[in-house]
Order: C-alpha cells, then structure tokens, then sequence
C-alpha cells in the first residue's frame, strides 16, 4: 500500500497539471461518470495520508490506492486499464490503476483534519498526543495506522518506527512513559520525511532494520513475525531490545 510519503511525490509529479483543462476522460470506474470532468480545470491537488484529491471548479475526485494501487504520468502500465485517466488540452496524461474512486464535496477543509496528516506542514504533535491519551488500550501497533492520528503512515513506516524507539508493537498506548509517547510521535513524522528522503534516491529498502528482516540488526539475533492488533497487520519486531508496555 502506498504511504504518505510516495502521496507526496505524486504531489509534486503532478504539481503542473494544477491550472490545466481536461479535456479527455475516461477508464473502467463506476463510481463516477468520467463525461463529468472534460472541460473542467484542475483547481488544486492535494493530499491527505493516502489520499489523492483533485479539486475541480464543480467537484472533487477522492482516489485511495488501496493495497496495490498505482499512478503512471505521461505513460501507461502495459496490459492494464486504467481505472481513471485524464487527458489536459496540452496532451498529458495522468493515469491512476487498482485504485478506489469517488466524488467527495468540493469543500475539502470541512471533510479532512489536515493537521493529522504527518507530511503537512500543518501536522499538530500536540493533536496526536492527546488522540493518543484518549485510547489507552489501543496497541502500539494499531495507534500508528489509525488515519486519523497519523494519517499517511503505514505499515512500513509503523514497524520502522516502533524498532527505533525500541517499543514492542504490542504495547499498549496507555502504558507507555510519557518521553516514548512522545518519541512515537515525533517519529511518526521524522521517519515520513527520512522515507520520503530514500524513496526519491530510490535506496528505501536499504534503510529498513525491521520491516521484512530476518535478523535484528543491533542484538543479532532472529526477528519475530506477528499479525498484530485489530488491523492485524505484519509486524516484525525484536523480542530483546523492543520493550512491552502493558
């Protein structure tokens, strides 16, 4: 699934399309009618987490990669249909595959907290501390994916987060001291912007301790591998050096 960060770079892939005329529409979607946009100007493009939003004069267009969602500027995936593609009246062509698409309310400030959101410049620690102390019993693991304290980390940027700061994903929000509520929270943001670093050198993998690891790389000894939680998501965490709060 695509997190925040590589919501991000499509941002700013697609920053000279802000302005433009579409002019062409089209794809597999059913939950709008593509006949809709042509004529229409992009007004904004915009991000919230995971979610790319096109902003136009008459409507707005929510698209959400899911798990295996993809984008291609100005060329296509060969043998798949684009579930949405736009054509502006200079010849450019976003195309959007795998992905969920609906119309929201052009009114995006009234629909999205963008403060929750760890690559705004907006983000509000503060905010996310306090969602954090209302949910005590939540684990570690979910509190990190839950959009809407972190919006746009995922499971990535949870398990290389929870490795750092050295808290096992099972700990429970409630039990944690106050300076590792804090250090999860900082890093929540910190490791969004270092991920967003390495993917635009195109060396993330590299970077990874935890995520999809075998080995732990500061005690050396084998990872644990768990589906964790009520997202029940993978996490791989050290049983040593990653302490469980509960």
């Amino acid at each position: 699934m695509p997190e925040g960060p590589s919501l991000f770079i499509l941002k700013e892939e697609t920053a000279r399309f802000v302005g433009r005329q579409i002019v062409e529409a089209g794809g597999n979607v059913r939950a709008i009618d593509p006949t809709r946009l042509l004529g229409q100007t992009i007004v904004s493009l915009r991000t919230w987490g995971k979610h790319f939003l096109i902003e136009l004069p008459n409507m707005a267009i929510r698209i959400h990669f899911l798990l295996f969602g993809t984008y291609r500027v100005n060329e296509e995936r060969e043998g798949k249909v684009p579930r949405l593609w736009l054509r502006t009246a200079e010849g450019e062509v976003l195309n959007f595959y795998a992905c969920a698409v609906r119309e929201i309310d052009t009114d995006l400030d009234s629909q999205y907290d963008w403060s929750a959101d760890v690559m705004s410049e907006t983000w509000d620690p503060k905010q996310a501390r306090k969602k954090l102390r209302a949910c005590p019993e939540m684990l570690a693991c979910d509190a990190l994916l839950d959009q809407d304290i972190f919006s746009g980390v995922g499971n990535i940027i949870k398990n290389e987060v929870l490795f750092r700061i050295r808290v096992h994903p099972a700990s429970t929000v409630g039990a944690l001291p106050a300076p590792k509520l804090r250090a999860l929270v900082e890093q929540a943001r910190q490791y969004s912007f270092d991920f967003l670093g390495w993917k635009r050198q195109y060396v993330l993998k590299q970077h990874w301790l935890a995520h999809a690891k075998k080995i732990c790389p500061r005690c050396e000894i084998p990872l644990s591998k768990a589906h964790l939680g009520r997202t029940n998501r993978r996490s791989f965490f050290c049983e040593k050096c990653q302490k469980r709060y509960n």
